[in-house]
């Protein structure tokens, strides 16, 4: 192949550049299915590694848009596409039904050409390029002049994954210096176009000559009648019409409510931080939208209060969206077009219309056809069915939950020699591996462990060099001794830290070839993440026994593991990590120091909190959770004051495994994502890092106007407030509403924190302020990217993680975390 040039910036090098990816494309063609699955799978985990980058890179450049919400869309395009993908034919014969006598072959296109529009310049290049990759066509990408520099950085490590998975050079390719006439030309030399972005350009993509698979403009009306669940289709409206500062082209632009429901409408609308615009108001702000029956690009991507500003109207600094009622729909009245931006009609339409978050049926992407209605050559959501020429209908549905545990949990004081015995007379173990710290060896309870092994005939090894804040690193040097002994069992005895090395341990002896880095990659869904976990189990029994009542880790399928030479402590979670037996003994509770007693008493506290207001709470784990965080009310305050009370420690072992059963399942929110770096930078013990931003977290949650509120179909506005005011009435606290009951609350538990010894901010557990204030930035990021972070009933903004560091760091209190 020829030496390709080094930039495309006329006709002639275009042309050169095309004839080479054609022969590319010609070798791609006679890959394998599964060779093209490893490169699509590849590309898609390098995708969304990048998704944070990409995300500041495209609003630096264009200045549209919100980065927090950019993260999610370079993660809906790389996590969602491939695994709706992942198990797809798209090789050869892809179906085939023997009685009907109908075989289906797939066979690529050729060359796509790619228009990227400035509203979605990383999401869309990566949504694009993966799906060229999974039908083993090549793709040429023409970004847009105001975005290049992210869309071909988005392009770049997409295609450096897949060659280095084994895709042939020349497959990716873009057009460096973006012109009318080298898009034209583009358009006019590939086989198809997939075109997303305004209607001049979606014009030319079907005046080409080639098959266009083209998306313009879209202007979704909604309606509200008097059937609508009015909380629910106003937040889902606002979610959507906020969500990237509304540049989406799905996004609601007119809302119709019907008679009966007006009021209630209008009223939860300004509940929720909408400003409706009065009188002359209405003109300025549709006028300065929308210019010369087109979209004023300056207003593009902007907050309402921007853009209220520009118009010359006052408005709270607080609105979220600004509302114009008008009568008329026609194209001279500004408000009836598309505005891609926070504005809404006289009343409320998007994030469903991308796929398989709202609607677990509709195929997932990133450009939408509206069919002949919107001027489109497709009709649904553009996918490798379209590249394949295939089409399907999905209906929405909402998905399941589930609950799930260890195959067997033991408690009780005593229980454990009765527990273990069933190693041999049930499971017929013969060589057992122990993990714990060295404490915990040295005082003798493992020695309890191996007494029962020894009577059974079971042999055993032990490794006792577990770190309070366990490391990579130990887990290998852990994983040569297990590897040498070769257990078919495997028993962590210990506080949180060697139950979680444990879990690694097992995890690298069962499977060697897994990849840590692909295993720490975070999630928006556990069931639709990029990185399977192998399974676990085959060939090691994993129990789990507890030494202390915090942590819970002996019912969850979490870990938190750190890695020594970068400093980066990963919370590790898939359920192939779940123990298959826990062993929940008073006995082993019972010389639990003061210190340890409050911080993993109060880390029972947050598990609980977090999991019973999680997004992803159900019936099943809210009775865990409240039964749990009342045990800790009950008798924390004692275990603390009298070590050797049993009733008290008994209660507080099993408030600690019922609190993990919760969130095992609910799993966490921000408070865990932001005590997680609390520890990785400050060393503030675990449960003390939740605990001294637990009330301020908690008022954050219970705000009725988020900034942003979680995403998941079961949760449909925020109510956060009326969970905590549920948890507290469960606690024992009463109040004339839900505002009275929650503040009550919280001076509940800062009574408890303080009875055993939690310190009220941050510096006063003798962190530098220099040293925090330099490290605030770096600290914020990484909690709004640690895994617990998704499951928080308020999205949060890395801004706002960074002002409650900076609120715990200097005891500041605010009243309100609205908006």
């Amino acid at each position: 192949m020829a030496e390709k040039p080094v930039v495309i910036d006329s006709v002639d090098a275009l042309n050169a550049r095309m004839k080479q990816m054609r022969a590319a494309q010609a070798v791609f063609a006679t890959f394998t299915q599964e060779q093209v699955d490893k490169i699509f799978y590849e590309a898609a985990l390098a995708a969304n590694k990048a998704r944070i980058p990409l995300a500041k890179m495209a609003v630096e450049e264009t200045g549209m848009g919100l980065v927090e919400d950019k993260v999610i869309k370079n993660h809906f395009a790389s996590e969602y596409i491939y695994n709706t993908y992942k198990n797809t034919k798209t090789c050869g014969v892809i179906e085939q039904d023997v009685a009907g006598g109908l075989t289906k072959i797939a066979e690529p296109i050729g060359i796509v050409a790619a228009v990227i529009p400035t509203t979605n310049p990383t999401s869309t290049a990566i949504f694009k390029c993966l799906i060229c990759l999974k039908t083993r066509n090549a793709i040429i990408i023409s970004p847009h002049p105001r975005a290049k520099g992210c869309t071909i950085e988005a392009a770049r490590i997409v295609r450096d994954a897949a060659m280095a998975a084994g895709c042939p050079e020349g497959i990716i390719d873009w057009v460096e210096k973006p012109s009318l006439d080298l898009t034209s030309e583009l358009m006019h030399t590939a086989d198809i176009i997939l075109a997303t972005g305004g209607p001049g350009m979606v014009s030319a993509a079907y005046s080409s000559g080639k098959p266009a698979l083209g998306v313009g403009p879209g202007n979704n009306p909604a309606i509200i009648d008097d059937s609508a669940n009015i909380k629910m289709a106003v937040n889902s409206i606002m979610q959507s019409k906020v969500f990237d500062y509304g540049m989406i082209c799905a996004t609601e632009q007119n809302v119709i409510v019907l008679d009966k429901v007006y009021d209630e409408v209008k009223a939860e609308f300004a509940k929720r931080g909408c400003f409706f615009l009065e009188g002359d108001d209405i003109a300025k702000v549709g006028n300065t939208v929308i210019v010369n029956g087109g979209v004023n690009a300056k207003m593009v991507g902007k907050p309402a209060t921007f853009i209220a500003k520009a118009a010359g109207v006052e408005v709270p600094a607080s609105t979220k969206v600004l509302i114009g009622e008008v009568t008329s729909v026609e194209p001279s009245e500004p408000w009836a077009h598309e505005k891609l931006t926070t504005i809404l009609i006289n009343t409320p339409a998007a994030q469903g219309g991308i796929g398989d978050i709202y609607n677990f049926l509709l195929t997932p992407s990133l450009t939408l056809g509206c069919g002949s209605w919107g001027g489109n050559s497709v009709c649904g959501n553009v996918g490798v069915q379209n590249l394949l020429n295939f089409k399907y209908v999905a209906e929405r549905r909402e998905n399941m939950l589930w609950f799930r545990t260890p195959e067997k949990i033991f408690f009780k004081k005593g229980c454990m020699p009765v527990a273990l015995r069933e190693l041999k007379d049930v499971y017929n173990k013969k060589r057992c591996f122990i993990v714990t710290d060295t404490f915990l060896y040295k005082s003798g309870f493992t020695k309890k462990i191996e007494e029962e092994l020894d009577q059974m005939g079971i042999a055993h090894s032990s490794f006792w060099d577990v770190t309070p804040d366990p490391t990579l690193q130990c887990a290998q040097q852990g994983l040569r001794q297990m590897r040498s002994f070769e257990p078919d069992c495997m028993i962590a005895i210990g506080g949180g830290s060697a139950m979680d090395c444990g879990k690694i341990m097992w995890m690298m002896y069962e499977h060697p070839e897994a990849a840590f880095e692909d295993m720490a990659v975070d999630f928006m869904d556990i069931r639709k993440r990029v990185y399977t976990f192998p399974k676990l189990g085959e060939k090691v029994f994993f129990v789990a026994i507890p030494t202390s009542s915090g942590t819970g880790s002996e019912v969850t399928p979490f870990a938190i593991i750190t890695d020594a030479d970068t400093g980066v402590k990963w919370p590790i979670a898939d359920y192939e990590l779940l123990p298959n037996m826990a062993i929940i003994d008073t006995d082993n509770m019972m010389t639990q120091p003061k210190g340890l007693t409050s911080a993993s008493g109060v880390d029972v506290l947050t598990h609980a909190l977090e999991a019973f207001v999680s997004i992803m709470a159900s019936d099943y784990t809210d009775g865990l959770a409240l039964r749990a965080m009342k045990l800790v009310f009950d008798y924390l305050p004692r275990a603390y004051d009298t070590p050797d009370d049993v009733e008290a420690r008994d209660h507080m072992a099993n408030a600690s495994c019922l609190a993990g059963m919760a969130f095992a399942n609910a799993f966490l929110g921000v408070n865990h994502s932001m005590a997680h770096k609390l520890g990785a930078w400050h060393h503030i013990p675990h449960g003390w890092a939740n605990a001294v931003i637990l009330t301020r977290v908690m008022r954050y949650n219970s705000a009725e106007r988020p900034t942003r509120m979680g995403t998941f179909p079961q949760y449909d506005h925020p109510h956060t407030l009326a969970r905590y005011a549920e948890a507290a009435r469960f606690c024992g606290v009463t109040g004339a509403d839900d505002a009275e009951v929650f503040e009550k609350f919280l001076v509940k538990i800062t009574e408890l924190l303080d009875h055993v010894g939690v310190h009220r901010t941050i510096a006063e557990y003798g962190v530098d302020e220099t040293y925090f204030l330099d490290n605030l930035d770096a600290m914020s990021v990484q909690a709004f990217n640690d895994q617990c972070t998704g499951a928080n009933p308020r999205y949060p903004l890395i801004s706002e993680i960074r002002e409650l560091y900076l609120d715990a760091y200097y005891g500041r209190e605010p009243s309100s975390y609205e908006d």
